[in-house]
């Protein structure tokens, strides 16, 4: 019986022994087979602010981070990129816990690098991330519209006075100007027409008209005076208006005479009677001068509503014209031999012009 005790003694014992000792070496896969704990994703969001404080919208934000679930040198998992609301925040769901990288870029702004870590499940905000001004400057040239240069121009023309106080807007010393839009003829018809130097040499013309008696049909005195010169004054106007302003608008022509200044002595000569009729249009080409033939006979159509009877017909409406057409070939000339030496105020000096005939 003793004997039994002691045989089931020593056999649990040994058992014990066996289990503390044998089953754990014997058995060492199944107790490193074991998969480890499972890992939750997290997120990553933040703001993008500038050097005041303001929020930046639109910036670019590109997350990189180590893909670290190996036992292998960790490799770079691909990248994610956001762009910053309104707000001036971004954010990336569904990120890997582990390091992570941010890279943000805006127009204007240099390049800011961010870096952190994120634990598992974890909603990770990044501190406000403020971007400085780019170093590198980028030149630009902005190129002025047609209209720009040519308001430039005009405004030089309309500084151009013979002898200093002669308005003398109707000539460009730049071969190449810029045309003119409706508007800028408008007001450089406008300028010319009120100018006190133009009332002025009105009034001299109607002083010469009545001292010759011409239109008898005014009369004398003050009235007759008056008379003569509201029609040459009305001459003015509507030649310029039609001839300068609206033809050349319907046209697309240019009302302005394009200093030549070089070449022989006839050359020019020649150049300054045939812009009479043929002048630039907006295209910078030689055409016709339409708008100065027309609006000379359509001004001097509308000159019989208001000069005297005798003298109306066709005849005041075609010798007004030629009258007209005459008179611009005669100012041209004196324009190329003579006017640019008494303008102390010419825009530019003269440069051969490729497109003159």
């Amino acid at each position: 019986m003793d004997r039994n005790i002691r045989r089931l003694v020593l056999g649990l014992v040994s058992l014990v022994w066996l289990s503390l000792t044998v089953l754990p070496c014997g058995f060492p896969v199944l107790a490193q087979s074991q998969p480890p704990a499972q890992q939750s994703s997290g997120r990553i969001s933040g703001t993008v602010v500038d050097p005041s404080g303001a929020v930046i919208a639109g910036a670019h934000v590109k997350l990189t981070r180590d893909d670290q679930t190996s036992n292998q040198t960790p490799s770079q998992a691909p990248s994610q990129e956001a762009v910053t609301d309104d707000n001036g925040q971004f954010s990336f769901a569904n990120i890997a816990a582990g390091p992570f990288q941010l890279a943000i870029t805006a127009a204007g702004f240099a390049t800011k690098a961010s870096s952190g870590i994120l634990h598992s499940g974890e909603n990770y905000t990044v501190p406000p991330i403020a971007l400085t001004i780019g170093t590198d400057v980028q030149e630009m040239r902005v190129t002025p519209s047609p209209t720009e240069v040519a308001e430039d121009q005009i405004k030089d023309q309309e500084k151009q006075r013979v002898l200093g106080f002669i308005p003398n807007f109707y000539v460009s010393y730049i071969p190449n100007a810029a045309p003119l839009d409706t508007k800028q003829k408008f007001e450089l018809a406008w300028k010319t027409t009120v100018d006190p130097i133009t009332f002025a040499v009105t009034a001299a013309a109607a002083g010469i008209e009545q001292a010759d008696d011409q239109y008898q049909g005014y009369g004398q005195g003050a009235q007759g005076y008056g008379k003569r010169y509201g029609a040459a004054y009305a001459d003015l106007v509507t030649g310029t208006f039609i001839g300068s302003v609206i033809l050349p608008s319907l046209l697309k022509q240019d009302p302005r005479y394009f200093y030549k200044g070089t070449g022989s002595a006839r050359s020019r000569l020649l150049y300054a009677i045939a812009n009479s009729v043929i002048c630039k249009g907006d295209n910078k080409r030689w055409q016709a001068n339409y708008s100065n033939i027309l609006g000379n006979l359509a001004a001097g159509g509308i000159s019989n509503a208001y000069y005297p009877a005798d003298d109306r017909g066709a005849g005041l409406t075609f010798g007004n014209a030629a009258i007209g057409i005459g008179a611009t070939a005669a100012a041209n000339v004196l324009q190329e031999f003579v006017i640019r030496k008494l303008t102390p105020n010419a825009s530019r000096p003269a440069r051969p012009d490729p497109a003159t005939p």
